[in-house]
């Protein structure tokens, strides 16, 4: 018989596409990993991996299999979606991402919501970037990601995950308190095309959205400075280095000698939680979307819907 673990072992190589890979997504060594693989391969009188460089490949029968393993293990996930829908308690592990300003503004309370609800729960959390918290569900690695999109740049979401909005989040421009625009009621995005901006990684959803946001008003940016973090893109503008865009949640508080400006077209993150559509039942899912949209209540914001995904009612 097939050993479930091995199998899991597979599918993450499969996903991955390294043995380094894998075992970082399982939180393993590559040894165990290696290991894994030389018993599953004994098990099934195949070569599953075979060399390619310096790294591995899976065989044809080592791509045969991981497409039978992703299916088992579906399965699995779904088998115990529903034990634990029929018992009814939020129990066991569950582990959660966050981009870096929603992990500042939601997991305080929402986790120690959880904790104290549901003490039989054990809750893993991290930062992450929307990308990456979306890779970690569809792979399996994470069991929720809070994520973002923005009114003009939908996120694209992979098949199989399901969804539910946690609040829209209303970003001003930050500026230096000196600035020629600072004591404005409001300003326009035009109105800082001489200006050099302090922006995420290149390549990072939110940098793309500034980048397309100032392009599709004819404005070519000028980035002075970027910085995945958003309280260090604050301390930038503090200093007099450029403006930056800055979201309400996880801004407070400001540096000092940073001015706040709202902009005359409304800018608004919709901040979302998703999953995976198998983990659908699992009252754990749904225990940690309540915590999430009541900590989403909290800063002041508001769900873009009435109506949010099956697990949140």
């Amino acid at each position: 018989m097939l050993n479930l673990e091995r199998l899991r072992t597979l599918d993450a190589l499969a996903r991955h596409g390294s043995v380094s890979g894998a075992a970082e997504g399982l939180h393993i060594t590559t040894s165990a990993v290696s290991q894994q693989m030389s018993k599953l391969e004994r098990e099934v009188g195949q070569q599953l991996l075979a060399k390619n460089g310096r790294g591995v490949r899976l065989t044809d029968a080592g791509r045969l299999l991981a497409e039978h393993a992703a299916r088992i293990l579906s399965q699995v996930e779904l088998a115990q979606s529903d034990l634990e829908a029929q018992r009814g308690q939020v129990a066991g592990e569950l582990r959660v991402a966050a981009f870096p300003t929603a992990a500042r503004g939601l997991f305080p309370a929402a986790l120690r919501d959880l904790r104290e609800r549901h003490p039989a729960l054990r809750v893993r959390s991290r930062e992450q970037e929307p990308e990456q918290g979306i890779r970690g569900v569809v792979r399996g690695d994470l069991d929720l990601a809070v994520v973002l999109d923005w009114h003009n740049k939908p996120m694209p979401l992979p098949d199989g995950l399901v969804k539910a909005p946690l609040l829209d989040d209303p970003a001003d421009v930050a500026l230096p308190a000196g600035h020629r625009f600072a004591g404005r009621d409001e300003v326009d995005l035009a109105d800082f095309a001489g200006d050099e901006w302090i922006t995420w990684g290149e390549g990072e959803f939110c940098h793309e959205w500034l980048m397309f946001t100032l392009r599709s008003k004819g404005i070519e940016p000028i980035i002075g400075h970027r910085a995945a973090e958003s309280h260090t893109q604050l301390g930038l503008v503090a200093a007099g280095l450029g403006v930056c865009i800055a979201p309400l949640l996880g801004r407070d508080p400001l540096p000092d000698g940073v001015a706040t400006v709202p902009l005359k077209q409304r800018v608004r993150r919709h901040v979302f939680v998703v999953w995976r559509a198998d983990a659908d039942r699992r009252p754990s899912i749904r225990a940690a979307v309540q915590a999430l949209r009541a900590a989403g209540e909290s800063v002041g914001a508001t769900s873009e819907s009435p109506t949010a995904a099956s697990a949140a009612s």
